[in-house]
Formats: C-alpha cells, sequence, structure tokens
C-alpha cells in the first residue's frame, strides 16, 4: 500500500510517498526531470519488504515552489527530509537529475547512507551549452523556474562537484542504459571509476529511464546489490 504524506523540511512541505512495512530497511528515491513522487510507484511495490519514501522535490508536483533552486539546495532538501522522518541512514536511490542530487549528497555525507544508486546519471564534468526550452502554452507540472537552476548547473557546473565524487565511500551502485541513452556512457564509466566503493552496471538497451523501460533488469540489479551488502528486509510469514 502506498500512501501520501507532506514532510515539513526547511521551512517547506514536500510531497512524498510511503510504501512498504515500516520495520523493512528506509530507502528514499528522488526522481528526476520533469517526475514526482509516482514515478517510483512500481518500483516500490516490487521492492518488498523496504521501506520506500518516494521525495517530490521542491518545485515539482505538490510540493511547494519557492522559486529558490540548485543543486545544492536540492542535495540539503535530501537531508532535511531523512531528518524530518527520523532517517539516520538508509538508502538513497536517484534517477537522472534526482541520482545527480543523490551524489551530492553522498559527497557531503557518506556516513548517513547505507548504499547509493545512480540511474544513468552522475554530476556534469564540464559545461554544455544546450538550447533553451521554450514554455509551453499549458502550465508545466512544476515551476518552471527551476529550469535555469537546471541549465545553469549544465552549463557551468562546480569544478567541485566532479572531483569530489572521490570522497563518495559509500558502496555506489552506477546503473547505466546503454547506447540508447543520451548520457554519455563513457562519462558514467569514468565517474565510476572514481568513487571507491562504485559498481558499473550497463543495461543494454534499457535507455535512459531503466526502472521504467528495463524493469525486471532493473530491479534484479538492485536487488542483488542490496543483498551483498546484506541490506535485505526480513522474511514475512
Amino acid at each position: 500500500m502506498t500512501v501520501d504524506h507532506v514532510a515539513h523540511v526547511r521551512g517547506l512541505n514536500l510531497h512524498y510517498r510511503e510504501t512498504g512495512p515500516t520495520d523493512g530497511p528506509a530507502l528514499v528515491a528522488v526522481h528526476g526531470h520533469p517526475g514526482r513522487a509516482h514515478i517510483w510507484d512500481a518500483t516500490a511495490a516490487a521492492l518488498e519488504g523496504f521501506h520506500v519514501f518516494a521525495l517530490t522535490q521542491r518545485g515539482y508536483g505538490d510540493s511547494d515552489r519557492p522559486g529558490r533552486y540548485g543543486f545544492p539546495i536540492w542535495r540539503d532538501d535530501v537531508f532535511g527530509f531523512a531528518d524530518a522522518l527520523g532517517l539516520d541512514e538508509f538508502v538513497l536511490l536517484g534517477h537522472s537529475m534526482g541520482g545527480t542530487v543523490s551524489a551530492l549528497a553522498a559527497e557531503q555525507h557518506p556516513e548517513r547512507l547505507r548504499a547509493l544508486i545512480l540511474e544513468d546519471t552522475v554530476p556534469p564534468k564540464q559545461g554544455l551549452k544546450l538550447p533553451a526550452p521554450k514554455r509551453p502554452e499549458e502550465e508545466p507540472p512544476y515551476d518552471w523556474d527551476v529550469l535555469p537552476a537546471v541549465f545553469d548547473a549544465i552549463s557551468t557546473p562546480d569544478p567541485a562537484w566532479w572531483h569530489d565524487l572521490a570522497r563518495i565511500t559509500t558502496p555506489t551502485l552506477v546503473l547505466a542504459g546503454g547506447a540508447t541513452s543520451h548520457v554519455p556512457q563513457d562519462l558514467l564509466a569514468e565517474a565510476a571509476a572514481l568513487m571507491p566503493g562504485a559498481r558499473l552496471v550497463t543495461l543494454e538497451g534499457a535507455g535512459h529511464t531503466p526502472h521504467r523501460d528495463a524493469p525486471e533488469r532493473f530491479l534484479a540489479e538492485v536487488r542483488g546489490f542490496l543483498a551483498d551488502l546484506g541490506i535485505m528486509p526480513a522474511q514475512r510469514q
């Protein structure tokens, strides 16, 4: 059963969806752009026995839209969210932009994380110029002001984000989507090599969204990775 909640985090109301038994291993899932907590529904349901908290980041979905955004801000929200829920240690799973947020979180406080799972993403290494998107006629399901924050980070990333990958001592699984992903796969391999405890697995043909487009393979890798670390839910009668 999945239940919607609101957490009070750093002066904001952040929406999240909770799935699984309260005594299961805690797992926080962070969506990418332009998602929200609901993108993890199928994943959370399939991770039986885990206590999954899918966060809707500020500026998206039903979470507050304060107008202040940026990867360090979203990173700090992750720990503020965990603190609000009383999670001292947890598994952190992030997709795309949410994976970048998760990587920055692991750089800052690796001791808070039992494991880190990055889905087809790492922090930007160097500036990349992308055409600015045009605002749609209908209001999108997110604050349009998040886009300048994302595009500024892509075009002028903080060099420390890439350099500090070496500080991630948390056991890490980097899941790459293969040649059908728009993310440079060699960059994922390079980033994984910088992280002392990282494992790179390529799900060829899964593209940028393996949890949605190759769910069985995605879940098999996630479960196997966590099982190898001894992070498994208790057997239930």
